[in-house]
């Protein structure tokens, strides 16, 4: 009985415990950024404010040539990547794996990407937009 009663009790706090686990914004991405490996003669940007409303874009020849939404939103408990301005309508990319300087996101019906990586490493921000044979590597440096 009275282990009875202690696995009942182990349960319910393990259960508290990962009831209480909240799925977190990502602070790290907050900022202005500036690519460092963009291709020549272009300069791309992602700006993240603190409502986690971004927008990403690249000027080439003084010109925006490239102009996407960005926005982390949360629906039923869950984050997702929402990208605006790409495909006619929202594209959404589910969370799923998170760390305090990363995550990753997923479509799998996406065309491309179907996953999308952000992480800080060295003070610069990476990105990694992906499908299953094809791959883009971000770097960015947070501009003062």
């Amino acid at each position: 009985m009275r282990l009875l009663l202690l696995s009942i009790c182990f349960l319910c706090i393990v259960s508290c415990d990962n009831n209480t686990k909240k799925t977190k914004n990502p602070t790290f991405l907050i900022g202005n950024w500036k690519r460092l490996n963009d291709k020549p003669g272009s300069q791309t940007f992602e700006n993240w404010n603190s409502d986690f409303k971004g927008l990403g874009y690249t000027i080439k020849d003084g010109k925006t040539t490239f102009s996407e939404q960005l926005s982390i939103v949360k629906i039923n408990d869950t984050l997702h990547l929402q990208v605006v301005g790409v495909n006619e309508n929202p594209t959404l990319f589910k969370f799923t794996k998170q760390t305090d300087t990363s995550f990753v996101c997923e479509n799998p019906q996406n065309e491309f990407p179907k996953k999308i990586t952000y992480l800080v490493d060295n003070n610069q921000l990476k990105a990694i937009v992906q499908n299953d044979d094809f791959r883009i590597d971000f770097i960015f440096e947070k501009e003062n």
